[in-house]
């Protein structure tokens, strides 16, 4: 334990207490990843650009979430995963005050790459530290708090941006994170137990691999609309990044300390559950931007009005 950390509280609190922190800090995340999207007309009135600068305020926030989430969980096994998650408390709610402060789309979009940074220390770790203090017998019924949670913050971020937007200002949709990240940091700090991997060595060619991977092949997808699905920028990313995926495949069969054991997938539920958030995240990510802009700038509707109208739509996985 730590230097200058209280002593652990008993079990069945620390349970409590690790589902209460994790899910609130990951609830932050998954709100953020939509609640922006209401804003996007808005924004651009306010800051100026064009769609290419309101695409790159999604993308800003996807891309490094993505490439990182691997990594994010990694540096939680090797050096401890409440301490990096406690750092992606503090990066996200950095983040979150610059993205409210930005006076420029560039300004938004970097603070929007922070926040997709500390999100993706958060999202892999929250699941680690419930799964070291939850039995194994009780973890379904943890993890389905924490997915219920989640999909709250899914169902009403597009309601809860819309509003804020309409009847406050863009910005308090990131100043709401601040106040709630200065009052988790410490509890993160002082309720939740250190855990780390059962082999604390950091996979350092599989980390760079997958990483530099899934770079690759997201940032060709963000910028295929943009440059073109031929153009030979983003064919690249897509053959470089494909590659680096199957050198990550290769070495992590024959890694000594492998970041993501391929035994896992010889599981039919492992496998089937992945393809299926797969499908789901992009299908939802991969239209909110063009309904939200069709909602409010061809049909009229206020952002209250708009993100009022999605929710049917953002609601139903948490339902399923």
């Amino acid at each position: 334990m730590e230097t200058g950390t209280a002593p652990a509280p008993p079990r069945r609190g620390l349970v409590a207490w690790t589902l209460v922190l994790t899910s609130a800090a990951t609830f932050m995340a998954a709100l953020d990843n939509l609640v922006v999207t209401t804003a996007l007309p808005v924004i651009r009135e306010d800051l100026g650009g064009g769609l290419a600068e309101l695409e790159w305020i999604v993308n800003g926030y996807t891309l490094p979430f993505a490439c990182l989430l691997l990594l994010g969980a990694a540096l939680g096994d090797r050096f401890g995963r409440r301490r990096v998650f406690g750092l992606g408390v503090l990066l996200f709610t950095a983040a979150s005050a610059a993205a409210a402060l930005a006076d420029s789309t560039g300004a938004l979009i970097a603070a929007r790459a922070a926040q997709g940074a500390g999100a993706a220390l958060l999202v892999p770790l929250s699941l680690t530290l419930i799964a070291a203090v939850v039995p194994p017998e009780r973890r379904g019924a943890a993890f389905g708090v924490w997915g219920a949670v989640q999909g709250m913050a899914v169902a009403s971020g597009p309601l809860i941006g819309g509003a804020l937007t309409e009847h406050i200002s863009w910005q308090w949709i990131f100043w709401l994170n601040v106040p709630l990240g200065v009052a988790l940091y410490p509890l993160v700090r002082l309720r939740l137990a250190e855990s780390r991997g059962a082999n604390a060595r950091l996979d350092l060619p599989g980390t760079l691999l997958a990483s530099a991977g899934l770079f690759g092949v997201v940032l060709s997808i963000v910028r295929g609309h943009e440059h073109g699905w031929t153009s030979g920028p983003v064919l690249a990313g897509f053959l470089l990044g494909g590659a680096a995926l199957g050198a990550f495949v290769a070495w992590e069969l024959r890694a000594p300390a492998p970041m993501l054991p391929m035994r896992f997938f010889r599981s039919r539920a492992f496998t089937a559950v992945n393809l299926s958030s797969l499908l789901m995240y992009a299908g939802m990510f991969g239209s909110i931007f063009l309904l939200t802009q069709f909602l409010q700038l061809i049909q009229g509707y206020s952002p209250t009005e708009a993100g009022l109208r999605m929710l049917p739509w953002t609601a139903m996985p948490m339902l399923v």
